[in-house]
């Protein structure tokens, strides 16, 4: 930008406030190519079905040279990498609403046995969406009806609530063929839900991988909040280890627990493709472990770079977590500007380190310059 130092268009003042890349501490360390590679899949996905701009003012439309640029980059390297960011954005430090931090967790695809087939071992299901699930929305929900619902169940009376986890548990869904996949157990079931994906090892020898669908419609509430307000387990020490050790050592009480739960996710097949990456996820997409971030896509535009700096976060590597991620996810507890889920990968490994990572880390979102005005 000539003429001094760069300001944020009007619409996006609230939030974003620019600086330069030398201002984001490990910027000039971290290697930029897979956080490319990541953008470019979403370059070419939006030639198929455009993303929904988000609410905080960086619409699709900003992206076009980006895109365009790096859909035609032939063979990226490091160095060209570092330069197309440098040259199509801006990074600006969002602002949350409290003006301190953002919060950073993990997660990641879990892999689990599992049978197309009912056995005495395999008896836990994991469900297809169902015919008589609707999407709701402004247009279609009743009078009265909690407006967090986004599915209802169709009747010939009109929508109404579906049946929520524990209904589902104890059998609401049987007979109507809905079963993909059996697990062997439910907390491997519950984990599944929770991460919305997983890479599937089947008795017959072959692989699967599922994932989201859509949902009951229900709030979501975590196990780990459950056992914190039973005095179960203290807020400090709760992390996706220290609630399956609960569990293990519970298996009686685990009904119990998840039937507080009542959001109940439903899946769907889908191709494994490459197997080095994630799954594909809400921005259809194969997520780049260690590079895709899930953020609230009410206020954010998938694709969006976030340069997120997380000194705290050391599960990750040995150094602080300084690192370029590309928005290409999201999920029901991610809501606010300054708030992510990091993608860690697939797998046992993937699992522990994601499952300690509650950090707090500081925002930039890489804004297309074409949003960037001088002053």
């Amino acid at each position: 930008m000539q003429g001094g130092a760069p300001h944020i268009a009007a619409a996006l003042a609230p939030f974003f406030t620019p600086v330069s890349f030398g201002h984001m501490p490990g910027w000039r360390e971290d290697s930029l190519l897979c956080a490319f590679l990541a953008f470019r899949r979403s370059a070419f996905q939006v030639l198929e079905k455009p993303y929904r701009s988000g609410s905080l003012g960086i619409a699709l439309s900003a992206f076009a040279d980006a895109h365009e640029a790096a859909r035609s980059m032939a063979a990226p390297d490091e160095a060209s990498a570092r330069a197309f960011f440098e040259t199509h954005f801006t990074p600006c430090r969002i602002r949350p609403a409290d003006d301190g931090h953002g919060f950073v967790t993990g997660y990641y695809e879990p892999e689990a046995e599992a049978s197309r087939e009912r056995t005495k071992r395999f008896c836990v299901p994991l469900y297809r969406r169902p015919a008589d699930l609707a999407d709701v929305d402004d247009a279609n929900r009743p009078a009265g009806f909690d407006p967090y619902f986004a599915f209802a169940r169709n009747t010939a009376t009109g929508l109404v609530e579906h049946p929520d986890r524990g209904a589902i548990d104890r059998g609401a869904l049987e007979g109507q063929g809905l079963e993909l996949v059996w697990l062997e157990n439910k907390v491997d079931a519950y984990f599944i839900h929770v991460q919305g994906a997983a890479r599937l090892r089947l008795t017959d020898g072959t692989h699967m991988r599922i994932t989201y669908a859509a949902k009951s419609g229900h709030r979501f509430t975590g196990a780990g909040r459950v056992l914190i307000d039973m005095g179960e387990l203290a807020p400090e020490t709760v992390t996706m280890q220290t609630i399956r050790a609960w569990f293990r050592d519970n298996p009686q009480r685990v009904e119990e627990i998840l039937w507080h739960n009542r959001s109940y996710i439903f899946f769907r097949e889908t191709e494994i493709g490459n197997p080095a990456l994630g799954p594909v996820a809400a921005a259809k997409v194969q997520l780049e472990p260690g590079r895709s971030i899930a953020v609230d896509r009410l206020l954010h535009t998938f694709g969006t770079p976030f340069f997120i700096d997380a000194p705290t976060l050391r599960a990750v590597g040995d150094a602080p977590f300084r690192r370029l991620m590309i928005a290409q996810d999201t999920g029901s507890a991610i809501t606010g500007p300054a708030r992510g889920d990091l993608f860690i990968g697939t797998g046992f490994e993937a699992g522990e380190i994601a499952g300690v990572i509650r950090n707090h880390a500081d925002f930039y979102a890489l804004v297309p310059c074409g949003l960037v005005e001088a002053p």
